[in-house]
């Protein structure tokens, strides 16, 4: 078996690039609960990298595709939503689904690069965690899921005979 964690990135001051302080702490925090992995992804933002950084993890590739899905998508998957309303959208088959499926097949790729019994990280940004994860584990129940991901928040999805069998949100007490 081996694990993909998908997490948003942390705080950052609104409208700019970085991290802010609190930011810093969070994926302090954060990072000092979960690890060790084999294979850390980001998107090319910077507060994505940062948070990586910050949670103690070097970062292994940064990917274009994790920064942002673009006005198609947006448009039929306004960040933020639950979990429950991405995977309805998701069903829908429109640019929001060619997108989550896009990114499972890079969580896959991800995950090819990783040894049995290890793990990856991935973190990119909300909306993007959301509607990658409900492309891998389709047939969860994430009426239990609840909203969206807040910061450093995101899934782990477990990797087994060559798929993804199963998922599990993660949410970060304030």
């Amino acid at each position: 078996m081996k694990i993909l964690e998908v997490r948003r990135h942390s705080i950052r001051t609104m409208g700019g690039d970085h991290l802010n302080q609190k930011g810093v702490v969070l994926a302090r925090k954060v990072g000092q609960g979960i690890g060790p992995f084999d294979f850390v992804a980001t998107s090319m933002l910077p507060r994505a990298f940062e948070t990586a950084i910050a949670m103690g993890f070097a970062v292994t590739e940064q990917n274009e595709f994790l920064n942002t899905y673009g006005g198609a998508v947006e448009r039929e998957a306004p960040w933020p939503m639950p979990y429950y309303h991405y995977s309805e959208v998701v069903k829908q088959g429109g640019a929001a689904s060619q997108y989550a499926f896009g990114l499972l097949d890079y969580y896959t790729s991800v995950l090819e690069r990783v040894p049995e019994g290890g793990s990856a990280l991935v973190v990119s940004h909300g909306g993007v965690v959301e509607l990658g994860v409900v492309a891998c584990v389709p047939d969860a129940d994430f009426m239990d899921w609840g909203d969206s991901v807040d910061y450093c928040e995101g899934a782990r999805l477990f990797w087994d005979e060559g798929r993804f069998a199963r998922g599990e949100v993660l949410r970060v007490p304030r």
